[in-house]
């Protein structure tokens, strides 16, 4: 198929970090993905349809397309997006469009879910200049872990007054709220923000999102 991709106008995705282009025929497609991991796709078919690609298939690979997704979008570093994640009305009609096909073949869209995340932690309202400016300093002498410290003691702290939200849901809401937060003070030090393995590594986090459904079903 390679041989006959032609230079085109990059074709409409349903995922950010990719672009599909038309073969010699209406049928005829390939992907350009900015990574090999995420390439899970669902693009906009001339002919009709959609053309579905392969899935990250592990907890731990689709963690990594979601944070990859919320902070391309955080970052502006996506260039073909075409959606955002604050655009509500769109992701509305996003999910609207795949609901039948997502129930019939959990398909996984990082970009959605990264959405539902950061509405997630937009209900964490508390001050973060402080634990912001800690993170920052320990980060320029080369300590990254002090994201996860802070955002551990952040969430059992709110979950403590809050009992009916829970650690997990804390612990994800706190997470994102406090990324979005140094990404727009201090952009550069986002992608030192080691949130895949924070997430991933968490037993209680992980297991609390399997026992829903996986991310698939994250926020339904």
């Amino acid at each position: 198929m390679a041989s006959s991709l032609i230079a085109i106008k990059p074709l409409l995705c349903w995922r950010s970090g990719c672009s599909c282009y038309l073969g010699s025929s209406s049928t005829e497609f390939a992907v350009k993905s900015t990574d090999n991991l995420c390439g899970s796709v669902l693009c906009n078919n001339p002919s009709g349809g959609r053309i579905k690609m392969k899935s990250p298939r592990t907890f731990e690979e689709q963690t990594e397309c979601i944070v990859e997704a919320l902070l391309s979008d955080l970052l502006g570093e996506d260039e073909w997006t075409f959606r955002s994640l604050e655009t509500d009305s769109f992701e509305s009609r996003a999910e609207h469009q795949l609901s039948a096909q997502a129930e019939a073949s959990s398909t996984f869209d990082s970009v959605i879910i990264a959405s539902r995340l950061r509405r997630l932690g937009d209900e964490y309202n508390e001050d973060l200049e402080q634990p912001a400016q800690r993170i920052i300093a320990e980060l320029a002498q080369g300590k990254v872990e002090e994201f996860g410290v802070m955002v551990d003691s952040l969430s059992k702290s709110w979950s403590s007054r809050n009992p009916e939200l829970g650690y997990e849901s804390a612990f994800l809401a706190v997470s994102v709220k406090l990324l979005v937060y140094l990404s727009r003070k201090v952009p550069a030090v986002a992608r030192r923000i080691q949130l895949v393995e924070l997430i991933n590594g968490n037993r209680e986090v992980r297991g609390y999102i399997e026992t829903h459904g996986g991310w698939e079903n994250f926020g339904n």
